[in-house]
């Protein structure tokens, strides 16, 4: 299998040469102004920014960091160090100056790539000094050591370097909810087992079109934008800004899209500003009606040309699920981690099973242990963490098994039901495990929840800390807070019902502020950090179980 697996950069050359002129990218460049990149344009540009690299003289296999956020330079950046012969990693954009020194020093890069950035100010002391900053054309303002100007001054390589599929390709930090991040290795032999059975399992072609907007530094969208774009030959769409997502969305029409429950769910609110959501339910149980008005809610969105969608990240709720199909279109529940580049379950079209995610991806292994935790193994598998052999035997069975840290089932047909993490099942002080991922995603589908953070580590029953969403908090401000604590009565009956004794939840504590990347609640992949969570509030669990109230609100 390996032998007759492409190398990314081999493909990226056979698509330059065959249809050197054939749109790959197209950027936002701010004031309305579209930049159009063809594969011939993609490939002068890294080519040249190679042979600057290149001229460096660093030692083979050096790390080069990029900071930004997506756009076509960091992919272009990407492909340029690789043709190189060096190894990308890739930050989040909005990190903390620590946390940008941490990885930099860590990894030990020799220079970093600047591009598009909301608040470098406080990202660029964590820049080590001595280590050369290259900005990339769309990048913040600020003192740079060189521009991508001077790196297309150079004269473009002429050879074809593919790197060899046992070669380090990239590093990626993982956001980590607890902890320090963990530099995630994997080869080119990793990215071309997952991007290669990707292509094949969903029979991507160069008539697909991408938007990418989440992080091209995480790995679900390094696979499923730039390599994907690689082997597939689909043309890839940035979008501009949140203002602007979507203007981009409609400019886009993507034919795939891959999103995590809160952005499929923030579609869904925003359809549902603009009729109401009684109205919309009814007119599309209608026939005839109901596929027209569907119909019209998706062009609205940019997504009338949808034939595959994904979501993942998180559990989506069936209730989502379900009024997406009522549009027509189908969503695809994934199942991966960074550490098998995101590649191992997937719920494929017309096999939906309620609370089961799908079956294992072609070449994925599958077991579940005696604690009952998913383990998987594939040609994704990461070569291990830079650095930290110490969790690398922790994290690989002697056999070659990734042990994933979530607990789960399998049914007879190879079906997987995730049924919580390892690491955050708790155990109330009656002697009762609690695993508290369901829980929360049976609260989280609630229009009025934004985020939501089960507790109850030793205490009698847990409880479910709220944060209210934007049209919680609004009737909350506005007096209406009566009706939204008979809402959640209701609420919290519902999903009681549903729970064996011991999960039940004594309270709903109702909160006004964001959890935040900022605030140092979730990561920068919008996961929330329990640890944090834990710490901030555990000082008024006493105060709150003794109040015995099945909603109260913490201000």
């Amino acid at each position: 299998m390996a032998d007759a697996m492409r190398l990314p950069l081999e493909v990226f050359y056979e698509r330059e040469a065959r249809h050197p002129e054939r749109r790959y990218m197209v950027q936002p460049m701010g004031g309305g102004r579209i930049e159009e990149l063809t594969w011939a344009d993609v490939g002068e540009q890294a080519r040249r920014a190679a042979n600057w690299l290149r001229s460096r003289e660093l030692p083979p296999g050096s790390r080069i960091a990029i900071i930004s956020k997506n756009c076509a330079h960091w992919i272009i950046a990407d492909l340029a160090i690789w043709m190189a012969g060096h190894v990308s990693v890739p930050l989040y954009p909005n990190l903390t100056a620590e946390s940008v020194r941490q990885v930099l020093e860590h990894s030990e890069s020799a220079l970093v790539f600047i591009g598009k950035l909301d608040d470098w100010p406080s990202m660029a002391p964590g820049v080590p000094e001595g280590v050369p900053t290259i900005a990339l054309p769309l990048h913040p303002q600020g003192q740079f050591d060189y521009r991508w100007s001077d790196l297309q001054a150079s004269t473009p390589i002429r050879d074809n370097p593919t790197g060899r599929l046992d070669q380090l390709a990239t590093i990626i930090y993982t956001s980590g909810t607890t902890g320090t991040p963990k530099g995630v290795m994997h080869n080119f032999a990793n990215f071309a087992f997952a991007a290669e059975n990707g292509q094949r399992l969903f029979s991507t072609n160069e008539a697909d079109r991408l938007i990418s907007y989440l992080p091209l530094c995480h790995v679900a969208e390094r696979v499923f934008v730039e390599l994907s774009s690689l082997y597939g030959g689909m043309t890839v769409f940035f979008a501009e800004s949140l203002d602007t997502f979507l203007a981009d969305l409609r400019r886009a029409r993507p034919t795939l899209m891959f999103g995590v429950p809160r952005i499929w769910t923030k579609f869904q609110m925003g359809v549902y500003s603009k009729i109401p959501a009684a109205r919309l339910d009814f007119l599309l149980k209608l026939p005839v009606i109901g596929g027209i008005v569907g119909r019209k809610v998706l062009a609205g969105l940019g997504m009338d040309a949808l034939r595959l969608a994904f979501c993942g990240a998180a559990p989506v709720p069936d209730a989502l699920l379900n009024w997406y199909q009522r549009l027509g279109v189908d969503i695809m529940e994934v199942y991966g981690m960074t550490e098998n580049c995101g590649y191992s379950h997937i719920c494929r079209k017309g096999e939906f099973k309620s609370g089961w995610i799908g079956r294992a991806n072609p070449g994925v292994e599958v077991r579940i242990s005696e604690e009952g935790e998913v383990q998987v193994r594939s040609g994704a598998t990461m070569i291990g963490y830079y650095k930290d052999p110490e969790r690398t035997a922790e994290a690989i069975t002697p056999d070659g098994f990734l042990r994933t840290g979530d607990k789960g089932e399998m049914d007879a047909e190879g079906y997987l039901r995730l049924t919580g993490r390892l690491k955050e099942i708790f155990k109330t002080s009656k002697g009762k495990y609690v695993a508290p991922a369901p829980i929360e995603n049976r609260l989280a589908v609630h229009p009025l929840i934004e985020q939501v953070c089960v507790v109850g580590d030793n205490l009698p029953q847990p409880l479910a800390l709220c944060v209210l969403s934007e049209t919680g908090r609004h009737k909350a401000i506005n007096g209406a807070r009566s009706e939204l604590e008979s809402n959640f009565r209701h609420l919290l009956d519902e999903v009681n019902n549903t729970l064996d004794k011991h999960e039940r939840l004594l309270t709903l504590v109702l909160l006004n502020e964001m959890w935040t990347v900022e605030n140092g609640f979730l990561t920068p992949t919008m996961k929330i950090k329990r640890s944090v969570v834990e710490s901030t509030y555990q000082g008024h669990y006493q105060h709150w179980l003794e109040r015995r109230e099945t909603v109260l609100w913490h201000e």
